[in-house]
């Protein structure tokens, strides 16, 4: 209704329409649409109103930020002073945050609205937003569906216009997975590039913040405005931050895209997501680019070294959550020992006991340069192929997703089956590179698919020009 968030701030400062308007709509759509999508934990409607008011009068004062009129979610994983965050665990039921994440001061000092906080899988862990405390997340394309996960409450308002803007986080593909599911965009920016100050931790040397949103224009705004270097977070780059909400589209054509070979005969890939990736390669070639196969030998391997890694670093960021310090505690506990046993395994799920179990074992005493330390090889190996890949070409481009998104359910209780989910994306956590989820396609039910382009480290700017080109002059619905 209100198109882009640059769109609706002009409306704004042209007086077409008032803050609280705009407010009250997203409340109303929420209202209208919650129950079904069961995508919003909890909704600031009071002070979402109080403060559209207070920004309403910087407008007409010529003093509002670069975000006025955005109205955001947030992911149930990024903390907010005096709100509660659980992290859709019971092990967090009814903690409330005693600080703002560093993302959450920078959208709010620009005078974006935070409306509520967002379901998602439990500790970000999971692919489908089925493994939430607070039950699944549904699809507002087919309500049967996943929205996809773990940010699968931040794809699912987004694509429902219940917000401008939502804050997830993206360990192995969190972000671009569920936005392609529901087709919108989905950025993970480079390791680095926005802090992880207040971002609840599932993998530290992976997780990264960054926007879905219903275009590039807006997710390139957002980044613009949560990006650079913070003193709370030793592992953000002071890097400097471009104006990457300038598109520009009209870039010349001597760009060379890369496209992973052996991707487009996976096993994997539905055959709708193939005659597509096909399509767009030929289209591509047609408007003067030069597009080529690379050799990738890792794309089995990235899927596994991703679990082993990012599971010992959570068995790690996990250990906090004991009984003693804050949480759940265990009413059956009756000693030190029971306190600790009984509080994590009443308070955690299953997928969040398997990681951690899994994740205590790759860094035992006699497994560990087994596992994690052949991981960590196998990364450098994948993250230094990559760089050689871009040493010739600006982009590589995937499909974001095998097929699009699948009945809740469907992938049983294999484990396997939905980590797999995760084979296209997790490349880019994997290097730390930036990629971006653009929807450009339909399959043959009607249900949306994203592609992926992936850049160079810090490149976000080139790759928000190309994603906005790919949005603009190739999208098929």
């Amino acid at each position: 209704m209100y198109g882009s968030i640059k769109e609706t701030r002009q409306k704004l400062i042209g007086g077409e329409v008032k803050l609280p308007e705009i407010v009250k709509h997203f409340i109303e759509k929420i209202n209208e649409r919650n129950s079904e999508l069961n995508a919003f934990l909890e909704v600031f409607e009071d002070e979402a109103l109080s403060r559209a008011k207070e920004i309403q009068k910087k407008i007409d004062e010529g003093k509002a930020g670069k975000l006025a009129g955005a109205v955001i979610g947030l992911k149930d994983n990024i903390v907010y002073k005096n709100h509660k965050v659980t992290a859709c665990s019971k092990i967090l039921e009814n903690f409330e945050s005693l600080f703002s994440a560093t993302v959450v001061e920078r959208v709010l000092a620009e005078d974006a609205i935070i409306i509520g906080r967002l379901n998602c899988d439990e500790f970000a862990m999971g692919s489908a937003n089925e493994t939430s405390y607070f039950g699944e997340a549904n699809n507002p394309w087919d309500t049967e569906r996943t929205p996809g996960g773990s940010s699968g409450g931040a794809s699912a308002v987004v694509a429902a216009g219940m917000c401008n803007a939502a804050l997830g986080s993206d360990t192995g593909g969190s972000i671009r997975q569920p936005a392609s599911f529901t087709g919108i965009v989905g950025l993970k920016p480079t390791y680095g590039r926005v802090s992880r100050y207040g971002l609840i931790a599932y993998a530290s040397s992976f997780d990264q913040i960054g926007p879905l949103t219903g275009n590039v224009e807006d997710s390139a705004l957002i980044l613009e405005v949560i990006a650079g270097r913070d003193k709370m977070d030793a592992t953000s780059s002071s890097r400097q931050v471009e104006k990457f909400s300038e598109i520009n589209i009209n870039f010349e054509k001597g760009l060379k895209i890369a496209y992973i070979k052996n991707i487009i005969d996976h096993p994997s890939l539905s055959e709708d997501v193939r005659k597509s990736f096909t399509e767009l390669i030929s289209d591509l070639k047609d408007r003067g680019f030069t597009v080529e196969p690379v050799d990738f030998p890792y794309i089995d391997y990235m899927v596994p070294t991703y679990y082993v890694l990012t599971t010992a670093e959570a068995s790690s960021n996990l250990a906090r959550y004991d009984g003693i310090h804050y949480g759940y505690r265990s009413l059956n506990a009756y000693d030190l020992e029971s306190t600790y046993v009984k509080s994590r395994s009443e308070g955690f799920g299953l997928e969040v006991k398997r990681r951690i179990m899994t994740g205590t074992f790759v860094l035992s005493a006699g497994y560990i340069d087994q596992y994690y330390g052949k991981g960590q090889k196998v990364r450098r190996l994948i993250a230094d192929k990559t760089n050689e890949i871009f040493g010739r070409y600006d982009f590589i481009i995937t499909p974001t997703t095998p097929h699009a998104a699948f009945v809740h359910g469907s992938k049983g209780d294999d484990p396997i089956k939905m980590y797999l989910e995760d084979i296209f994306t997790v490349h880019a956590n994997i290097a730390g590179i930036p990629a971006i989820s653009v929807p450009l396609h339909l399959n043959s039910e009607g249900l949306p698919f994203g592609t992926q382009v992936m850049a160079p480290k810090f490149e976000e700017k080139k790759m928000f020009d190309f994603a906005a080109f790919l949005e603009k002059e190739l999208k098929k619905y």
